[in-house]
């Protein structure tokens, strides 16, 4: 693995990780900052995409596209679903699913995009592997799961929906980017995982939680981040 791309929707999902890279330059296309320098002695591009999954699929495609990366990796943070789930804790996605895409009108099921063979997108088993025992090394967290995450363009802070999302899907948490930059990483045949810390309950207190456990949240997904490309 020669180059891998590191997308965070936001400014604390990143900038523990830019404060440690070896920064060689800084390119700005369509408006995004590309980071490229070296992180744990491995070439890297960090950029921080925008909150949504249009931002998300444009970073990723830039990347693939421009700056020729071999695998990415989304940092971040997430709404819980599973009920097991505590602040802090970290998911590994196992696949990723666009949990608001909605051509039921046309007889699919919601989720399911419609003529494409896939609208579950599997991330790499390589990737989930060291992301798994890169987090075996942090102490601030409390438990890492594999397990699938959605995403959609919307902050959920409503316990009937999140219930609804949890039945619907099965997935452990929910965001606004993943699905997006899993999508894009399919269609390129370019190997990804999508790595989230909880940092709210994706209920009506959510908004409170996220505000104030924003950081924490994202430390540990960034402290996983920078012990994996060491194994990488």
């Amino acid at each position: 693995m020669r180059k891998v791309g590191i997308i965070g929707a936001m400014d604390e999902e990143i900038i523990a990780l830019k404060e440690k890279m070896e920064v060689q330059k800084v390119e700005n296309v369509a408006g995004l900052e590309f980071v490229v320098g070296e992180l744990s002695h491995l070439p890297v591009v960090l950029v921080r995409c925008g909150i949504g999954k249009v931002n998300a699929a444009l970073c990723t495609q830039i990347l693939i596209s421009q700056f020729h990366i071999d695998a990415i990796i989304n940092i971040g943070v997430a709404g819980a679903l599973h009920p097991e789930l505590k602040i802090g804790d970290v998911v590994i996605s196992s696949d990723t699913i666009h949990h608001d895409f909605d051509a039921s009108a046309f007889g699919d099921d919601i989720g399911v995009i419609p003529r494409m063979e896939e609208s579950t997108f599997q991330a790499d088993a390589k990737l989930i592997h060291l992301a798994k025992e890169a987090g075996k090394h942090i102490s601030s967290i409390r438990q890492i799961y594999v397990a699938r995450i959605v995403s959609g363009d919307q902050f959920i802070a409503d316990k009937r929906k999140k219930d609804w999302i949890w039945r619907k899907f099965g997935a452990y948490c929910t965001e606004m980017e993943g699905a997006a930059i899993a999508h894009v990483c399919y269609v390129n045949e370019i190997p990804f995982v999508i790595i989230r810390s909880i940092s709210d309950g994706a209920d009506q207190g959510a908004d409170m939680n996220f505000n104030q456990f924003v950081k924490l949240a994202a430390q540990n997904s960034s402290a996983l981040i920078e012990q994996m490309l060491q194994y990488v």
